[in-house]
């Protein structure tokens, strides 16, 4: 059973503790909060919420924009959908049955509908005009990590190792994939994402996996961290980003591992840098900016993989995966900050205190503006112009 790993002390209670390792675990400072003059102040559209947010679980339950809609959603089962304009509900359910919801992964808008993924190891689809519950299927395993969509499947990584493909509007199972779950691994999975026929994903053990969707064969893994060490803890070397691709490249990362550049017709190395990070990537298209295993932000040349910048300063304080917001690379942190920096030196721009709850995920890119969501289920839509 996929058991949960907490780096820091200070996190305990929102990640959980390593099962059957007490002692192990490192006893690690949040850095304290740096002074920022802010360059501008956001301003707040409107506001609106949604159930109980995420609580402090660990959570993928990102936003959504598609179809003219906001689509939010929170871990108890409600899930709503917002007029971008003003923030009024255009509809909301609770997927709430017998059982807790317990959602985890997604949202993800494809083929008219949503797609949401659970604790429970359940896939639901909802029909994106109505909210109405399209079908429900069971996989092997929770579902903590966003589906992907292609080819009019919906493809699923699980905690135990297993791709499913489901059908997209039936949910009708049509392929599976298993891969080795070593005995101990971080809690979370890698997206998978698509390219050119293909579907690629991090595994648990250490690996970048790619396979061909329509048949749901395996074509080959490569190797993205080896485990060493001496403990179970040292080896641990999950890969739980989504891989990202730019043009003809993909470009992976893992914990204990490192960040690669992988030709994606050959799947051969480009080349290898010595990054930690279990946290999803984003690129400007010439350059990639991570979050290490540390909360180091940092700015890579995606052509050679040289180190830009690196920005120390919010070291432990468990940031989100980095979004791009106006041009800004933009993370939040766990006491509800928002940090912005400038894309080409890492400097800060600008903070703000959002709310102390704190963030799980990043903000979402609108047409005219950006959207938060805090751990308490506070939804805002703001405005730097």
């Amino acid at each position: 059973m996929k058991k949960m790993f907490n780096k820091v002390l200070l996190s305990a209670a929102m990640l959980g503790l390593l099962a059957g390792c007490s002692g192990e675990e490192e006893n690690i400072i949040m850095a304290p909060l740096p002074l920022v003059k802010s360059e501008f102040t956001p301003q707040s559209v409107w506001r609106s919420s949604v159930g109980d947010g995420v609580g402090h679980y660990f959570s993928n339950l990102a936003p959504e924009y598609a179809y003219d809609k906001v689509f939010v959603a929170s871990r108890d089962g409600e899930v709503k959908a917002l007029n971008p304009e003003n923030g009024q509900s255009l509809w909301r359910v609770n997927l709430r049955q017998e059982i807790p919801a317990r959602l985890s992964g997604g949202i993800v808008a494809a083929y008219g509908q949503l797609y949401i993924g659970s604790e429970n190891g359940e896939v639901i689809a909802l029909d994106a005009d109505t909210g109405d519950v399209n079908w429900r299927a069971n996989i092997e395993g929770e579902v903590l990590a966003p589906v992907a969509a292609d080819n009019n499947f919906i493809i699923v990584n699980s905690s135990r190792g297993i791709l499913v493909a489901l059908d997209g509007l039936t949910g009708e199972q049509k392929w599976t994939i298993s891969t080795e779950v070593p005995s101990l691994t971080l809690r979370g999975d890698s997206q998978p994402v698509t390219a050119s026929g293909g579907v690629f994903w991090g595994t648990p053990s250490g690996r970048l996996a790619a396979a061909i969707i329509d048949r749901g064969q395996l074509i080959w893994q490569l190797p993205v961290g080896q485990p060493k060490g001496a403990t179970e803890i040292d080896r641990l070397v999950d890969v739980d980003a989504a891989p990202l691709i730019i043009g003809a490249n993909l470009y992976t990362i893992g914990f204990n591992g490192q960040l690669m550049s992988i030709d994606l017709r050959s799947g051969n190395a480009i080349w290898k840098r010595n990054y930690s990070s279990t946290t999803d990537m984003v690129s400007d298209g010439s350059r990639l900016f991570l979050i290490t295993d540390k909360d180091h932000v940092v700015a890579v040349d995606a052509r050679s993989g040289t180190e830009l910048w690196s920005n120390q300063q919010l070291e432990h304080r468990l940031l989100t995966a980095p979004k791009i917001i106006d041009g800004y690379v933009v993370v939040g942190d766990s006491e509800g900050y928002l940090h912005w920096f400038d894309r080409s030196s890492g400097e800060f721009v600008a903070q703000q205190l959002i709310n102390d709850s704190g963030f799980a995920v990043g903000p979402l890119a609108l047409d005219d503006g950006y959207l938060v969501i805090t751990r308490d289920g506070k939804v805002k839509k703001l405005t730097i112009r």
